[in-house]
């Protein structure tokens, strides 16, 4: 009689039902150094504890001086990398508004903006992951919607791809796409395109792509909702992103409509190769349907958002 298991949704034999006997995903989202799921108590929700595996999110959260234990205010977060992410994005958007105001646009892009011009300075790698069009800036052409779409992107479809990759993979896939997918721009910019157009990024749709480009290996065939109207299989929002990228860095406008085209297409493309490892991995199912609201794929100027300076 087959069994479904309802931590990673695949079906097994009674001898290999439980998720110890079957390598279950699910597995790596629990704190429990031998590998078993058993009734006994995990101590790993407490912080500062010893001896236990713990989740990338649940350390850093650990050295804060805050409770982070179950009835905590930062509970919501423990082994949680993509709320915490989202949470860094903001954190990150209000440290850019302080930096405008003490050092204005100069210290603001010296330490936030992945730029063609300053490459070497490599702490914007990873900020300006983080970083998004600076709304606040009295510039017409930013808008606090690139941060918002980006958001509502990985809100959706990062908790599906951690639920199965584990917290710490999917923090170094968020990451290691960011970067990936800024480089990318730069480098489609100084081959295909105008260096002093779409020349600096910033904003995380490069790990957003990334995420969407995982789901939609896993599950080409999800059925998802934006604008909460439009109903469609995700592979077509994926296709219709990467083809519209791809053409606009092929005639010479990488940053065509203020948008990094080639960081978006560079992100995907990490998304995808690390969606088929584990689909020849690891034992997947996604759920059938998702629904999105506006901002999400497909959405106006895509997840980075409509018009604004370089952005991805």
């Amino acid at each position: 009689m087959p069994y479904n298991c309802r931590h990673c949704g695949g079906t097994y034999c009674a001898d290999h039902r439980l998720p110890e006997n079957h390598s279950c995903s699910g597995l790596e989202n629990w704190n429990d150094p031998s590998g078993v799921f058993d009734s006994g108590f995990d101590d790993s929700v407490q912080a500062g504890s010893s001896g236990t595996s713990k989740s990338v999110g649940s350390r850093a959260l650990d050295a804060l001086p805050i409770d982070t234990g179950p009835g905590g205010p930062l509970a919501y977060f423990r082994g949680n990398m993509t709320y915490t992410f989202l949470a860094l994005m903001w954190l990150t958007m209000a440290a850019q508004f302080l930096a405008y105001a003490v050092g204005g646009v100069g210290l603001h892009d010296y330490l936030f903006t992945l730029s063609l011009a300053n490459p070497e300075h490599v702490w914007t790698w990873i900020t300006s992951i983080f970083a998004h069009s600076p709304f606040f800036m009295p510039l017409p052409e930013t808008t606090i919607f690139h941060i918002i779409f980006n958001s509502i992107v990985i809100f959706f479809f990062g908790p599906l791809v951690e639920r199965y990759t584990g917290s710490r993979d999917f923090a170094i896939l968020f990451i290691v796409s960011g970067v990936l997918a800024g480089l990318g721009q730069l480098a489609a910019v100084v081959v295909f395109g105008d260096p002093t157009f779409g020349a600096s990024v910033l904003g995380a749709s490069g790990a957003a792509l990334a995420i969407l480009g995982v789901v939609t290996v896993l599950n080409p065939d999800l059925r998802v909702y934006f604008f909460f109207v439009i109903e469609m299989p995700i592979k077509y929002l994926t296709i219709g992103t990467a083809i519209i990228s791809a053409l606009l860095i092929v005639i010479g406008a990488p940053g065509g409509l203020g948008i990094a085209h080639g960081a978006h297409l560079v992100g995907l493309l990490v998304g995808v190769a690390y969606g088929e490892y584990l689909k020849r991995n690891k034992n997947i199912r996604t759920p059938n349907q998702l629904q999105m609201g506006p901002g999400g794929p497909g959405g106006p100027g895509g997840p980075g958002g409509p018009g604004g300076r370089r952005r991805f």
